[in-house]
């Protein structure tokens, strides 16, 4: 069995929540505050604590126009909710749009898809309490909602083989939730 590495989210906003390792290292960061510019950042002690992390340290998301007519927003009431607009990882200077980190392939299927920067695809499995990342044959991370009694507000297990594209796997994690908390139609 391989090994797998547990994060604690906490913070149900999609925008502004924490993730910590069972041994409370921070492990990953997603901010918007001050800026229109969302990050999400790996945090170093949880990198230099796992090895085997590769890829980019950080993910940024810039939002697209705003909708016409929408109601409130993250940014504050009477401000309108942006549309779907770009990820750039690091100090990449390629941009990935949105929609094509959350694919639909089978019109009515839950499940999403998304091409990794290695060009390997992958598949969240979707739910309203869980989602699940595959390639089809294994699992590389898996994001649940806690139980009310928790004083976390979800956990992310991840597996060993997906620390190399582990800021991939969380920014495509966040997308999905701040893509569902504006209330985007894909």
């Amino acid at each position: 069995m391989s090994a797998t590495y547990v994060l604690l989210q906490y913070g149900a906003d999609a925008f502004n929540v924490r993730f910590f390792d069972l041994e409370v290292r921070a492990a990953f960061t997603v901010s918007h505050n001050p800026n229109l510019v969302v990050k999400l950042a790996r945090e170093v002690p949880w990198t230099q604590h796992h090895p085997g992390t590769m890829g980019p340290d950080a993910a940024y998301f810039y939002f697209g126009p705003a909708v016409p007519g929408s109601a409130m927003s993250v940014y504050g009431a009477g401000a309108p909710t942006p549309s779907p607009g770009y990820v750039m990882y690091g100090n990449n200077r390629n941009s990935v749009p949105m929609a094509y980190l959350r694919r639909l392939k089978t019109e009515g299927s839950p499940s999403r898809y998304f091409t990794a920067q290695s060009g390997k695809e992958f598949k969240w499995r979707i739910s309203p309490h869980r989602m699940e990342l595959t390639d089809g044959r294994n699992t590389y991370a898996v994001w649940e909602l806690s139980a009310p009694t928790d004083e976390h507000d979800a956990r992310v297990t991840i597996r060993q083989a997906g620390l190399p594209f582990v800021t991939e796997i969380m920014a495509t994690l966040a997308v999905y939730r701040m893509g569902d908390a504006l209330g985007w139609q894909w």
